[in-house]
């Protein structure tokens, strides 16, 4: 059976993987799941095995959401640097992960910490996709009032990646929240205009503006899945795909 995305050969060779934080805790109620972790490197290594070029942003929302404490009372500036050190645990978390299952990986943060990780120049980092290595990149853009989609999308942009691969808690883009509302409709394909005029929160507004305007497609799938990062660079599985065409 043909695949509906890759009808004769496969289409995305180099690839961007956002990972929520939230994604990582597993089925605790915040910081990190060893075991969930440990999965997700492995499913990595596969795709990095199989020949796809692939680069990394991890959230903080496990650790701490710059919102949340904006939302506690917190000046936004200094919250939303807060969040991006979370960034930076977590990729430090995935990427010695990586390394427990011998893949060769590099973070880059872009918040200079040179005595944890490599500080981000687009370069250095091209640079080591070209060596085969995984690339890690942390702490957003560096700047408070983007949030890690903006982030992703950029950095996806500037790898010259075929696709940005946004692994979530859901199966793809719903009109509502699935887990509240059953009557929710779930979506294959969508445009950037219409996650915009819907105003669909799967990725926030300078995201979607972003990616459309450079014409990155983003494929929406769930990390709970087993074995779906795979399926969908294959084609196959339950995702939602935001391009141009939709």
């Amino acid at each position: 059976m043909a695949s509906r995305l890759f009808p004769t050969v496969r289409r995305f060779q180099r690839v961007l993987l956002k990972l929520s934080g939230e994604g990582l805790m597993g089925h605790r109620p915040f910081g990190l799941d060893t075991e969930t972790v440990g999965r997700l490197a492995a499913e990595i290594k596969t795709v990095h095995e199989d020949g796809i070029t692939i680069s990394l942003i991890v959230g903080g929302g496990n650790i701490f959401r710059g919102v949340d404490g904006v939302a506690a009372g917190m000046e936004r500036t200094g919250a939303d640097y807060m969040g991006m050190l979370a960034t930076v645990m977590n990729a430090l978390a995935v990427g010695n992960a990586l390394q427990q299952v011998d893949c060769p990986v590099r973070v880059m943060s872009a918040i200079p910490m040179p005595t944890i990780c490599e500080s981000f120049t687009r370069y250095g980092a091209l640079h080591h996709l070209s060596k085969g290595r995984i690339v890690i990149f942390a702490a957003g853009i560096g700047s408070p009032f983007f949030t890690t989609d903006t982030a992703a999308t950029l950095r996806a942009i500037e790898m010259a990646c075929d696709v940005l691969l946004k692994a979530t808690q859901v199966d793809g883009v719903y009109s509502a929240d699935p887990n509240r509302d059953r009557t929710a409709q779930r979506y294959e394909s969508l445009t950037y205009t219409d996650v915009l005029t819907r105003n669909l929160q799967v990725m926030d507004a300078t995201a979607v503006a972003l990616a459309r305007e450079n014409r990155l497609p983003v494929l929406i799938f769930s990390l709970h899945n087993r074995g779906a990062l795979a399926d969908v660079l294959a084609g196959r599985g339950l995702f939602t795909i935001i391009s141009e065409e939709g």
